[in-house]
């Protein structure tokens, strides 16, 4: 059974995209800690990030970082926080959060609850930063 991340990177599952590759595909999350908290996501679905190869590994992150430069670019922040947690969906994942502090990267904290045009418009900010 295909995940949910497979399920919005075929299109099944709307999302607020802002990057694709043929390897990997960046998109907003839905609960954000912060305005333009991003996940990316290898098309290969794989439960567990280091489970990837070696050089699929190294493109993620490659990639994850000009994710995260578009961000900078969009979000004020002093730093986008990156996190890969891996216990709330079985695909391999990157959180990209904007953060100020060490605080604002704790997933306990209270997520955002944004409207459907806040998410596109900061999804069409950062994608037009990269």
């Amino acid at each position: 059974m295909a995940s949910i991340f497979t399920k919005i990177i075929n299109g099944d599952i709307p999302s607020y995209k802002i990057a694709e590759n043929e390897k990997f595909f960046a998109f907003l999350d839905i609960s954000p800690l912060a305005k333009g908290h991003t996940l990316v996501v290898p098309k290969q679905e794989t439960d567990y990030i280091f489970d990837l190869e070696d050089s699929s590994l190294a493109e993620m992150m490659v990639f994850s970082k000009k994710v995260s430069k578009a961000i900078e670019k969009t979000i004020p922040c002093n730093r986008v926080g990156v996190a890969i947690i891996g216990l709330e969906v079985p695909h391999a994942h990157i959180h990209l959060v904007p953060i100020s502090g060490m605080g604002d990267l704790n997933f306990a904290n209270p997520k955002l609850q944004l409207t459907t045009e806040e998410f596109q418009e900061v999804a069409e900010a950062i994608h037009g930063n990269l």
